[in-house]
């Protein structure tokens, strides 16, 4: 729904408009000259304007003017019976109808211009977004905000003190929770980059054309809804850093631009004929294996090697047990502290939690710790305080599951199967909503589509959808709870274990 300003001076036209317009679901004013309408816009303003061109005491390219200097992103859709208009007199206008118009061809004409301000809107919230991100970073992403005592940390730690002093490219890989982002940003503190922005971007969140326009900008009448210049996020962090998130999932066709600015230090925004040189320090991360994408075909080569001149490898939870104890206080203090509570951890739900393997990494211990100090009622966590699947997990049960048989197997297409298995097993669950398998799965979507087109399991989704919503198309009650969404919230994903003041 949307605030629409229908004026004209033919009452007759003003019905017609308010009762097609409002049928479509919008809120319709009306006004019967520009200067009534000005005095509306005053009042209240609108987000499209749909004006007559020839009005007595006002006329459509007028109002058109003084509502851009009241409102200067407001659209303005003009009509006119006479077809001599001058087009040069409606520069400006969202969109133009000629008298007499059918309904199709107005209803039309509003979807399309509402959708440009709707593009206009999401580009501007993640503008905002990342102006945040730049802004935010001097309380994140020093070694200060790192946890853990083991061997593996303390060789990371080294690595990133000496990677910090140098501008090559690193590429930071690691399970999803193993604190990627953590890494980036504290070799970005620690470097003579650290007083110039930190922008963070994730591959995986936009579609193609979108990340062309986010990463490089674009110039006004690029696109529809190109109103004005607007620079990039490489732009935006030159002389600084830009953190480029789960590039795996970035399509061939920007494999090859983004290749091109990490090789000429020049970018060229969407529809610019020039280009920009910039200075940005580039550090991707990804929990998938690049290497492997090389081989099949779906990354590039020369762009894995460009980005991969330091490479770091974030050690999964499992493989530090020893950091357990001291990421689970960190953590009970942190939730006990937004309560005034004090809580330790007993010796039985340390235990258990050292025995635990954490596949979700230290996102799922912080998920955990949290869940068990808001059901605590003591002064220690107790291992009753703790899931299921931590207080009941058996490593050598899950092992002997596996039946081997004593001529082998066939040990790719057994992973391909159980692959398979684990996404129709995730559909099922959440009657073909991808998004929610996907978070089921921890996976992006656009991974979980592949694995979709992999297997072929697109048919089987549709039809799961299908029959959720049941023979009268009422959609029907799920039976089975998906489980837990996972947080996407950037500071918990410190999965190294982020320490916040």
């Amino acid at each position: 729904m949307a605030n629409l300003l229908i004026v004209d001076d033919e009452l007759g036209m003003r019905q017609f408009l308010t009762h097609l317009l409002e049928r479509e679901g919008h809120n319709v004013r009306v006004a019967d000259g520009g200067r009534q309408a000005m005095a509306l816009l005053r009042q209240e303003p609108a987000d499209l304007i749909i004006s007559d061109i020839r009005m007595p005491d006002m006329n459509g390219i007028e109002l058109l003017r003084a509502a851009r200097e009241l409102l200067p992103n407001v659209e303005v859709i003009m009509m006119t019976a006479f077809a001599n208009v001058d087009t040069e007199q409606i520069i400006g206008a969202s969109g133009f109808l000629q008298k007499p118009f059918d309904n199709d061809q107005l209803t039309t004409t509003v979807a399309n211009v509402l959708k440009k301000i709707k593009l206009e809107e999401q580009n501007q919230a993640l503008l905002e977004e990342n102006q945040l991100l730049i802004h935010d970073q001097r309380s994140r992403g020093n070694l200060q905000n790192i946890i853990g005592r083991s061997a593996k940390m303390q060789s990371l730690y080294q690595m990133i003190e000496t990677v910090a002093q140098i501008q090559s490219t690193v590429l930071v890989t690691g399970e999803s929770g193993t604190g990627k982002e953590l890494v980036a940003r504290a070799i970005h503190d620690l470097s003579p980059r650290a007083e110039r922005p930190f922008v963070s971007v994730n591959c995986g969140a936009f579609t193609e054309t979108l990340l062309e326009s986010e990463l490089f900008g674009y110039v006004k009448g690029s696109f529809t809804g190109a109103n004005a210049n607007r620079k990039g996020l490489f732009e935006a962090a030159n002389s600084g850093t830009i953190f480029l998130d789960e590039i795996g999932e970035m399509s061939s066709a920007m494999q090859v631009k983004l290749l091109r600015v990490l090789q000429e230090r020049k970018l060229r925004p969407v529809g610019a004929t020039e280009e920009t040189t910039v200075d940005t320090r580039v550090i991707a991360a990804t929990n998938r294996d690049l290497a492997s994408m090389v081989k099949d075909g779906t990354f590039r080569e020369d762009l894995y090697y460009r980005i991969s001149v330091i490479p770091i490898e974030l050690p999964p939870l499992r493989e530090r047990t020893e950091d357990i104890g001291d990421l689970a206080a960190h953590f009970a203090g942190k939730f006990c502290g937004q309560t005034g509570r004090s809580l330790s951890i007993s010796d039985g739900a340390l235990r258990l939690l050292e025995k635990y393997s954490w596949p979700g990494n230290v996102r799922e211990l912080e998920n955990t710790v949290e869940r068990a100090v808001a059901l605590e009622t003591t002064d220690s966590i107790r291992p009753e305080r703790l899931p299921e699947r931590i207080t009941n997990y058996n490593p050598h049960q899950i092992a002997e599951a596996f039946a081997f048989p004593e001529e082998g197997i066939n040990f790719t297409a057994h992973l391909d199967q159980l692959e398979r298995t684990y996404v129709q097993e995730a559909l099922r669950r959440t009657d073909g909503n991808q998004t929610n398998a996907a978070e089921l799965l921890r996976l992006s979507v656009r991974s979980l589509r592949h694995l979709l087109d992999k297997h072929d399991l697109r048919r089987q989704t549709a039809q799961l959808r299908d029959e959720r919503r049941g023979p009268d198309s009422t959609p029907r009650r799920r039976s089975t709870d998906p489980g837990p969404r996972r947080r996407d919230d950037d500071q918990t994903e410190l999965a190294v274990g982020a320490s916040e003041s």
